[in-house]
């Protein structure tokens, strides 16, 4: 069995007050559950700026391709200086449960938190229950609340024979 690693890491400082107080804002304006969530979008973020990074040298094309894959998940990227220059908020504003709430789908970020895991959401017909999925542009406006099945109403057999008896009368 492969050893699972993690996808982000602590703060350096845990006691970081301007660090905490910030974390909190963004927790709060989000809806995120805990921290964690805001470190992996970190990592996420170090990770696309490495990329940039390492494509200054590249040519043309390959920095195309990076620029074409940013943009396909919503992120407006142009040019290196664009790459290098975002912000976890940027990416936090591609996850399922923004984009449910800029949509005005939920009112808040956790109402849309709470449709989500209850498996109430639907993107282009297929059910999403990860809070942190990434919608990508093509796939924005195919957001949808699942329909409601008509639930079976269980009548008295009694009701039911008077009803058929008006039926046929």
């Amino acid at each position: 069995m492969k050893r699972k690693h993690k996808k982000y890491s602590k703060p350096k400082r845990p006691f970081d007050k301007p660090r905490i107080i910030e974390e909190e804002k963004i927790k709060k304006e989000f809806g995120l559950k805990n921290k964690k969530e805001i470190w992996k979008t970190e990592s996420k973020v170090k990770t696309i700026r490495r990329k940039a990074k390492n494509m200054i040298s590249s040519n043309v094309e390959e920095q195309k391709k990076l620029f074409e894959r940013l943009r396909k998940i919503g992120l407006n990227v142009n040019s290196i200086a664009d790459a290098l220059s975002l912000g976890k908020e940027d990416y936090l504003k591609r996850r399922l449960q923004t984009v449910i709430v800029t949509k005005k789908i939920a009112r808040t970020p956790k109402h849309a938190r709470q449709l989500i895991v209850h498996k109430k959401i639907l993107i282009g017909g297929r059910v999403i229950n990860s809070p942190s999925y990434i919608v990508p542009v093509e796939l924005e406006n195919k957001i949808s609340i699942k329909p409601e099945k008509e639930k079976k109403v269980r009548e008295n057999p009694d009701v039911q024979e008077i009803k058929q008896e008006i039926i046929i009368q």
